[in-house]
């Protein structure tokens, strides 16, 4: 009898033979599931184009609306088509990956709707999740993007749930999924067959989530329309608080109004001219808190009147301004101050400001005063008001001398400029490496540049003898640098009678002395 123990020829056969099965079951049930795949693409595809011909009618709705009434869709219009660019923009951009997916399996000529190698494991881990080339971080962010864009644009609490969960990028907490992102989620070791189809779920959730903000943009259209289930009155004032002498203004509407039928506007017992258009005016002569009340009336379809209340209240105030120096509460003389002025209640570009001390010049929001002597400087305040210039107020401040400076040593750190302000160790290799001094004023206040005309440097000899060396201008001089390649470490030496001269023009030698230890 032949042999038939676990080490024998025919044992081993059968072994070969089992793991043979196995794997030709596996390869059966792998191609079931990458058919069952390939049934969900096509219900995939045939939903996607029917969103598409849903949002197309509407899109063709909307230029008829447009047509016909252009004042009122415009809005909507002009949304509408901001909503299909990003749409198109994702679904062009997912289509693309998968065509990279199924040109990664099969080649430059493969169909992305009919993949050979459906069943590959390395081509979607490829495009998605490559270093430095994946794309998968990519879509992350571009679908996160279109999701909150798109959930500011819908207001039903439901679809915005839905629309949420169908284009979460969050990943489901398993055993299985701890550390990986979204990407790695969906695209890691993932078939062919599986990606294309999961990428066409996308394409199909974007589909819809337009569907869904194209009809919540219809719906709007018709907001302004009587049509409404309510309405309400409104007071839209130019400003709540007035300057005394000046005027107060405000527009009164009924909410979700046609512009093609007004209504009726009574104040204090007296209708508002329809000529004003709801604009109503009136002089401020006193100062306090006052109330704008009254009621407007509009007729439905069916001639029923409807009434609706309104109040405003409003303030009226003295004249006032604020300036103030951006930095603090003086100014420097001969150098550029930024300033900024106000006036409650007026815009920025209707105040003026004059100053009686050197020259005032307009930059950005605010001013740059640059003051011609020490002493004072008086800012006068103006502003337009109804047409008409009113002084707001008067300001003095002082003018000082700027600050001396400090010496530095500036030298560069990786491409990062640095200074050295003295008193710790500096690498003897990074001073040779140095041109000279700057001077600067540099204390987190002001950062106001001198420039340096000369200084000298004092070294130290065996013998406890003082040697000073003089610059040339703010480099250091030839000797200078000759002392410095023999200076061994521990050596210190000093850098003391600097003379600079400010943006102000005033030169001045600096009290300060630099110590430099060489390391």
């Amino acid at each position: 009898m032949a042999a038939t123990g676990p080490d024998s020829p025919r044992q081993k056969m059968i072994n070969l033979m089992y793991i043979l099965l196995l794997a030709m079951l596996a390869l059966n049930v792998s191609s079931d599931v990458l058919k069952g795949f390939g049934l969900v693409e096509e219900s995939l595809l045939r939903s996607t184009r029917n969103s598409q011909e849903q949002n197309d009618n509407i899109y063709r709705s909307f230029d008829q609306y447009l047509q016909d009434n252009p004042e009122k869709v415009r809005a909507w219009f002009d949304k509408a088509q901001a909503v299909r660019r990003q749409s198109d923009s994702l679904y062009d951009y997912v289509e693309q990956l998968k065509i990279q997916i199924a040109r990664e399996a099969d080649g430059d000529d493969a169909d992305v709707h009919d993949i050979e190698n459906k069943e590959d494991l390395e081509a979607a881990s490829y495009v998605m999740l490559a270093p430095r080339t994946g794309q998968g971080r990519k879509l992350q962010q571009a679908v996160d993007r279109y999701r909150e864009t798109i959930l500011t644009m819908i207001s039903d609490s439901t679809q915005r749930d839905i629309i949420a969960r169908n284009m979460s990028t969050a990943v489901p907490r398993k055993s299985t999924t701890v550390g990986k992102n979204w990407a790695e989620y969906l695209f890691e070791s993932t078939p062919v067959a599986a990606a294309v189809t999961l990428l066409t779920k996308l394409q199909n959730d974007v589909r819809h989530a337009e569907g869904e903000v194209l009809h919540t943009l219809v719906s709007n259209i018709d907001v302004n329309d009587f049509r409404v289930n309510q309405l309400d009155a409104f007071v839209i004032p130019s400003s709540q608080t007035i300057v005394r002498g000046g005027k107060f203004s405000a527009r009164i509407v009924m909410a979700a109004i046609d512009t093609t039928q007004r209504p009726a506007i009574y104040i204090g017992g007296r209708r508002l001219p329809d000529t004003q258009r709801g604009l109503y005016e009136v002089n401020c002569d006193r100062t306090g808190d006052f109330t704008l009340s009254g009621f407007l009336e509009i007729p439905n379809g069916s001639g029923e009147v409807y009434r609706r209340d309104f109040t405003q209240p409003y303030r009226v105030i003295d004249p006032a301004a604020t300036v103030s120096a951006t930095l603090m509460n003086v100014l420097y003389a001969g150098y550029a101050n930024p300033v900024s002025v106000s006036v409650p209640g007026v815009p920025s570009q209707q105040v003026q400001l004059s100053v009686d001390n050197g020259t005032l010049t307009r930059s950005g929001e605010g001013y740059v005063c640059t003051p011609s002597r020490i002493g004072d400087a008086e800012f006068t305040v103006s502003a337009t008001l109804e047409g008409r210039t009113q002084v707001m107020g008067k300001y003095k401040f002082r003018v000082r001398q700027l600050p001396d400076p400090q010496p530095f040593i500036e030298y560069n750190d990786n491409g990062t400029t640095k200074r050295y302000r003295g008193g710790t160790g500096f690498p003897k290799g990074v001073l040779l490496g140095c041109d000279g001094i700057v001077a600067a004023i540099d204390d987190g206040l002001l950062n106001v540049d001198f420039r340096v005309l000369s200084f000298e440097t004092t070294f130290y000899d065996n013998m406890g003898n003082a040697v000073p060396e003089i610059s040339d201008g703010s480099k250091f001089s030839p000797q200078q640098m000759r002392i410095f390649r023999s200076l061994s470490r521990g050596k210190r030496f000093y850098i003391s009678r600097v003379r600079a001269i400010g943006p102000d023009g005033v030169e001045r030698t600096l009290p300060t002395t630099l110590e430099v230890i060489v390391n």
